[in-house]
């Protein structure tokens, strides 16, 4: 396997930092850190982008998510090892990921759980987790970044 280029923002030099910046905003945002990976990984799994699940699972591990949470993240609502603000926040996820599943993206009952769980500082750090996610996984699944790869 190999990638079709380099990740784009790492071939634009200005574009990496940024993003960077982003998630080190993201991360100031009143989230623990394990929802925050809990949040990349769900939305790199809907969207296919084997590199960013392999380095999401590394970077929840260090977060301290445990080994039966992260084989359960795909079957969430299934499973015993999520609280109910982690839940919440997966819901979440689901929907702002997957926006044309549906005519209204983003339900009310999804919002509402989730402001039930989370302030407006928090809130919004979940949500840009989510939207750069996705902006990672586009990158990486649109230049096929090989999974387990470096920069």
């Amino acid at each position: 396997m190999q990638a079709r280029m380099n990740n784009p923002a790492t071939v634009i030099p200005e574009a990496m930092p940024a993003i960077l910046d982003l998630l080190k905003a993201t991360r100031k945002g009143g989230v623990p850190e394990t929802t925050l990976e809990l949040v990349h990984l769900r939305a790199s799994q809907i969207n296919g982008c084997g590199y960013c699940v392999v380095g999401g699972v590394r970077s929840a591990r260090k977060a301290g998510l445990t080994e039966e949470q992260l084989s359960a993240v795909a079957a969430w609502r299934e499973a015993p090892y999520f609280s109910d603000a982690e839940r919440a926040a997966l819901s979440l996820t689901e929907a702002a990921t997957r926006l044309s599943d549906r005519s209204d993206p983003v339900p009310d009952e999804v919002w509402d759980e989730a402001a039930d769980h989370y302030d407006e500082q928090q809130l919004a750090a979940i949500i840009l987790m989510i939207g750069t996610t996705n902006l990672f996984n586009r990158l990486n699944a649109t230049t096929r970044r090989v999974a387990g790869a470096t920069w």
